[in-house]
């Protein structure tokens, strides 16, 4: 492994353990130094005792540096890589069933890096494909895309899918493509934060409540089932909005039993959101909404690489509630995923 290799894979493994993501950043940071730099200054500055006058490069990121030119492992990788692996646990044989992801981020709006990187990582992992659901406008905290970046976002997303399939054409990686999606904020009153033609576009919608947490229960219960019953939507994300690390945040209220029958009723999948610090929605609505003869789609709703392994956070819980393959949206093939997204408008 060269140096800005290991100083990527110790930022990837960073993320993948939940760390805080400025430690993650400032490797990724210090790998583009060293990848900008000609291999022999890098070595010379090693040999002189010089790599900490490079930007971004403290001790502990020229250390990995060192080690890597001395011709060894860097000890911090290793421990990395030995400590943040991910169990499924009872869900192992879900997770190996699932063919994609439905709820990822890239820079466009909250994310920590852009479009390719995040496709090229998911594919890494034996994905068939990744959507990308960034954020809506009214989210301005995370970089909403208004309808205008929207479509400027689409554009690079098709010329990003060219040149996956060149490298699948050519032999140098397997198949893989990146659906077209949106993380929609569902406004106060149920409606959606997007244009309906740029929703009609798109490959997939996750339709999520980010505002008014606490709003009234009866309130929250019509706002939920008023998006559900959208025939935008395909994904209700993280549905009770809970926090569960640190000071938490309460789940909000609503009548969950009516919200999981509109989402049977009009065919929409309740995300089982794999986020370490969400794990949304808690087993006892995950069991009522399996009960209740939903459909799945479980999700990482990453915002960085290494956050593409969290899905067996949610393969686990799903196991545990009786959730099998045949009820998970995203164990489908990209073809026939979109073949199911396309008769929510039929």
């Amino acid at each position: 492994m060269d140096p800005a290799g290991a100083l990527a894979r110790i930022a990837y493994l960073l993320d993948r353990s939940a760390a805080s993501p400025y430690r993650a950043r400032a490797y990724h940071r210090a790998a583009e130094t060293v990848r900008a730099l000609p291999p022999e200054e890098l070595e010379l500055r090693w040999r002189e005792g010089r790599l900490t006058e490079l930007e971004h490069l403290g001790p502990k990121t020229a250390a990995v540096v060192a080690e890597v030119l001395d011709g060894r492992t860097p000890a911090y990788l290793a421990d990395l890589e030995a400590s943040t692996g991910i169990d499924a646990g009872a869900g192992a044989d879900l997770l190996a069933a699932l063919r994609g992801d439905c709820h990822t981020h890239s820079t466009w709006s909250d994310g920590g890096a852009d479009i390719a990187t995040m496709a090229r990582a998911a594919r890494a992992l034996g994905h068939e494909y990744v959507v990308l659901t960034d954020h809506s406008p009214r989210l301005r905290v995370a970089n909403g895309l208004s309808p205008e970046r929207l479509r400027l976002q689409l554009d690079e997303v098709a010329a990003v899918n060219e040149e996956l399939a060149a490298e699948a054409e050519s032999g140098a990686a397997p198949g893989f493509r990146i659906l077209t999606g949106i993380e929609v904020d569902i406004l106060d009153d149920g409606m959606l934060d997007q244009e309906d033609e740029l929703l009609a576009r798109l490959d997939l919608v996750v339709a999520s409540v980010h505002s008014k947490l606490r709003m009234d229960e009866r309130a929250m219960t019509r706002r939920m089932a008023t998006a559900v019953a959208n025939p935008h939507v395909d994904v209700l994300g993280h549905c009770t909005g809970r926090l569960v690390v640190g000071k938490g945040r309460p789940e909000s209220t609503f009548d969950a039993e009516l919200v999981f029958h509109a989402c049977q009723r009009f065919d929409t999948a309740v995300e089982i959101n794999c986020r370490p610090e969400r794990l949304d929605p808690p087993r006892r609505l995950l069991a009522l909404a399996a009960e209740a003869g939903c459909r799945f789609s479980i999700d990482t709703d990453a915002h960085a690489p290494g956050q593409l392994e969290w899905q067996p956070y949610g393969a686990e819980r799903a196991a545990a509630c009786g959730i099998g393959p045949e009820r998970v949206v995203n164990t489908a093939s990209a073809d026939d995923l979109l073949a199911w997204t396309a008769s929510h408008g039929a």
